[in-house]
This record gives C-alpha cells, sequence and structure tokens, in this order.
C-alpha cells in the first residue's frame, strides 16, 4: 500500500484496512456484473471508465484499490470522533463498499458523532442487503468490520 493511506489514516489503519478490503472484495483480472448488476473490476472497483470484456494486470488492480481507497478514507472525515485504528479501518471498508454518502448519512455515523461508538460499530450488521437480498458474503463482510470496529471499546 501506499505512504500516501497511511499519511491520511495513520499506518496501523492502512494495515488493517487493506487485508480487510481484498479478503471481501477479491481480486478479479476483469470487468465483470457484480451481485446488483453494477460493472466492476480488480478489487471492487467501479466507475463510468468500466466497461464489460476489460482485461487488467495485478499491478493495474493494485493502483486502482489505492486510489480508491484514498478517494473513500476522506469520507471518514464526516465523523468528529476521535476514532481508533480499528474503527478506521471497519468504516473504510464499508464507505468503501456501499459509498461515502450512504456512510456518512446513516444511524452509524449519528451515533459516532453523538459519542456512541458502540452502539455506531453495531450498526454495521444492518447492512447485508444488496438489490434488496441478503447475502452472505456481506453477513460475514459486516461481522469482521464489527469486530474491528469494537476492538478495545468494550
Amino acid at each position: 500500500m501506499t505512504k500516501k493511506l497511511a499519511t491520511v489514516i495513520g499506518a496501523s489503519a492502512a494495515a488493517l484496512v487493506v487485508p480487510l478490503v481484498v479478503n471481501y472484495e477479491g481480486t478479479i483480472l476483469h470487468s465483470y456484473r457484480d451481485p446488483i448488476g453494477i460493472i466492476t473490476a480488480c478489487t471492487g472497483h467501479t466507475g463510468p471508465e468500466l466497461r464489460m470484456g476489460q482485461q487488467f494486470s495485478p499491478e493495474q488492480c493494485q493502483q486502482m484499490l489505492e486510489q480508491d481507497l484514498l478517494k473513500h478514507a476522506s469520507d471518514l472525515d464526516c465523523i468528529k470522533a476521535s476514532l481508533t485504528d480499528g474503527q478506521k479501518a471497519a468504516f473504510l471498508s464499508f464507505a468503501y463498499n456501499v459509498g461515502g454518502a450512504k456512510f456518512c448519512g446513516s444511524t452509524m455515523a449519528r451515533k459516532a458523532n453523538a459519542g456512541d461508538l458502540v452502539g455506531a460499530c453495531n450498526e454495521l450488521p444492518r447492512w447485508t442487503l444488496a438489490g434488496g437480498k441478503e447475502l452472505p458474503g456481506l453477513v460475514k463482510r459486516r461481522a469482521a468490520e464489527r469486530a474491528l470496529c469494537l476492538r478495545g471499546l468494550r
């Protein structure tokens, strides 16, 4: 991972979030449709430049992941509470997955900003639906994010 992400969120948080995202997104070296039909490539990258049939190298996928995580790191700015490295990693993984607007507009963000970090972490398992269906992968991902988020809080 680049030094830029470590500079933005801290080296420890960056060391936690990268394997979390890679594990739950997986890395596919071509464009494909995700479970709700969004054209996706590499490690969960989406964007208007993607079209079906594209191929990518591992290096291109790594670069996209770094750029996407850096972009979504700014989503954490909507949380004014002081966050642990685990919370930063969990919330960044979540924002990467659902988007910054949904993260910042969520009950999770409101609870964090009200100082209820345990309550904020406990909101993660509520976000397991995609296209109106509960996805087993999202259930596992949210459980992992929640565990990371709660680390050291109880």
